[in-house]
């Protein structure tokens, strides 16, 4: 397919809201695409060369973009910006000259050769390589039509402005087969395993759906973790789950741990790839575990050597750095509780049932000594009643961790799903609600009197609503944070807004965010950062979208360890709701 076909395509989606219509769009277009573009362009789509666990980026940051189009068009450099400044869109401002300043070399290239260049110009590196994307760039620009390079310069930049989500590529991958979305539950299973929608889109077009079942853990491709249910006392956990393992619920990072021959490849929750962080963990897998090929989980906690006790997450976080990373980890030594196999020497342990992972993993991890051992396995305990489950849980608290994981004897790991396998029972406040709330900060307000020096007044807090993949409104909280705290929110908010212009105040809110009239904020924020909130109380809500609210909400810390799809759910908020405390 040529790319400017690709390229009407993106118009068309651009232009559309209805999340249906955008699925049936792509859809069309994945049916025109062979095995090899369809690859290509699911990673095209998200703005990227590559899938996003991978460490390949463009490097371009928006001067760089502006210099290659500049060049590549001839044009004066202040006319250029002064005329960007008017749309506030770069890809539209590059369309708007393009159709002025047609060139003579313009070639009607396919989407493969498109590609090709672009993952050049995301590769280059060394001396010299900002030059040579620039003119990667600038060359692209003078082949392709005006529509196309709209898109084009969109994806160094990895604002494509489609407004969809990696759910709806799946539903896309459905309709291309079936017509419908029947099928989106057994390509989401895959992709939970391989979350690699371009791998996903080429295994479909190849082998078609059954292709997908033969799909197995792959050593550096992170799998989507498994999550939790949560009750709130021993008695329900035996009720639902009967005699089950009990491990501590530490409170640090967790961290899918990938190793081959020597080489070993640390991801986070949201698939980053985080290795450089945590160089002793690095070390201690390597010195303390000999294997072929492995996929671990576990939780990296920070510890005391001179008073041999756990530290709190908010000195543990103080880990998670991209500077200073040696000097930091001799002051915040880390230990790995492993709590989960994957994978092993080619053997797939991700249907196996608990019990059969957790002898598999004694045999690899050997560490019990947390004084001599970085890497160590987590202790469990087989219980068989409510009333051991509480006491397990006040000795994790006493010990400074968050609580307890209870495990289903027989269950299997399920990535990416939350279900009665796993439950989580943690720390209990006054309030009526029993457990902290994840939420996603989506907009602020910009701050009034005091709060002008900080930037934000009140931030709008949501939640995650699964079964129509948007997010939800709970709160607008403007109270609860110290003066540093809303300091270090108004830094993380610089990073995440959605604007591609720059400009402070946004004009539209994500297409993903529902949000009523009266909840409307001045700056609206990219889906990226994540607060855990305490509340008194969850009350019903006539003007935030989930239908409930959180009452006298207050910030417990900031999660840099979760995404966006990691918050709380709109069901767990509802639950929580029929369950708090009378």
């Amino acid at each position: 397919m040529k790319f400017s076909e690709l390229a009407k395509y993106f118009e068309e989606i651009e232009k559309n809201k209805s999340r249906l219509i955008i699925t049936n769009l792509l859809a069309e277009l994945y049916k025109k695409l062979n095995s090899d573009e369809i690859e290509k362009t699911v990673y095209l789509l998200q703005g990227r060369v590559v899938p996003a666990f991978e460490k390949i980026d463009f490097g371009m940051a928006e001067r760089m973009v502006i210099k290659a189009i500049v060049s590549a068009l001839n044009l004066d450099r202040g006319y250029f910006i002064k005329e960007f400044g008017k749309l506030g869109d770069l890809g539209k401002t590059v369309e708007r000259f393009k159709k002025q300043y047609a060139s003579f070399d313009e070639k009607d290239l396919n989407i493969i050769e498109v590609y090709e260049s672009l993952y050049k110009l995301a590769t280059a590196a060394g001396e010299g390589s900002q030059e040579q994307k620039i003119n990667i760039l600038a060359n692209l620009i003078r082949q392709l039509d005006h529509l196309s390079c709209r898109y084009l310069v969109r994806i160094p930049q990895g604002i494509m402005q489609l407004g969809f989500s990696d759910m709806t590529v799946l539903d896309g991958f459905s309709w291309m087969i079936n017509g419908d979305k029947s099928l989106r539950p057994e390509i989401e299973k895959a992709y939970h395993v391989r979350p690699d929608l371009g791998f996903i889109g080429r295994t479909l077009k190849e082998k078609g759906i059954n292709g997908l079942s033969k799909i197995k853990p792959k050593i550096f491709t992170p799998i989507i973790m498994m999550r939790a249910e949560r009750l709130s006392s021993g008695k329900e956990i035996i009720d639902q789950i009967g005699k089950c393992a009990v491990e501590s619920k530490y409170d640090g990072f967790r961290l899918q741990i990938h190793y081959r021959k020597g080489e070993v490849r640390l991801y986070s929750r949201s698939l980053e790839e985080v290795s450089e962080m945590y160089p002793d963990v690095i070390e201690g897998i390597k010195k303390e575990v000999n294997i072929e090929e492995l996929i671990i989980e576990g939780e990296a906690i920070g510890y005391d050597e001179k008073t041999n006790s756990f530290l709190p997450f908010q000195e543990t976080v103080q880990r998670k750095r991209k500077y200073d990373i040696a000097e930091k980890a001799k002051e915040i030594p880390l230990k790995l509780f492993v709590f989960e196999l994957l994978y092993f020497n080619g053997k797939n342990y991700i249907d196996e049932p608990f019990q059969k992972r957790r002898e598999e993993l004694e045999k690899i991890i050997k560490g019990k000594n947390i004084k001599e051992n970085v890497i160590l396995i987590s202790p469990q305990d087989i219980v068989d009643n409510g009333i051991t489950i509480e006491k397990l849980f006040d000795k994790a608290v006493k010990s400074n961790l968050e609580g307890i994981l209870a495990k289903k004897l027989d269950g299997v790991y399920k990535p990416g799903a939350r279900g009665w396998n796993w439950i989580k029972f943690k720390k209990s406040y006054s309030s009526k609600v029993e457990d902290t709330i994840d939420c996603l900060v989506m907009g602020y307000d910009l701050g009034k009197g005091k709060r002008t020096s900080f930037g934000i007044g009140a931030f709008l807090a949501g939640v995650y609503d699964e079964k129509k993949d948007r997010f939800v409104t709970v709160a607008k909280i403007g109270t609860g944070l110290t003066d540093e705290e809303w300091k270090e929110l108004n830094v993380k908010c610089q990073k995440s807004r959605s604007a591609s212009s720059g400009q402070a105040k946004i004009k539209t809110k994500p297409d993903n965010y529902f949000v009523d009239k009266m909840m409307e904020c001045d700056v609206w924020l990219d889906p990226k950062i994540v607060v855990e909130i305490r509340s008194d109380e969850i009350t019903k809500s006539p003007v935030h979208t989930a239908g409930l609210a959180l009452r006298f909400p207050r910030l417990e810390r900031f999660r840099d360890d979760k995404d966006a799809k990691e918050t709380t759910t709109l069901n767990e908020i509802e639950k929580l709701f029929l369950r708090q405390k009378k």
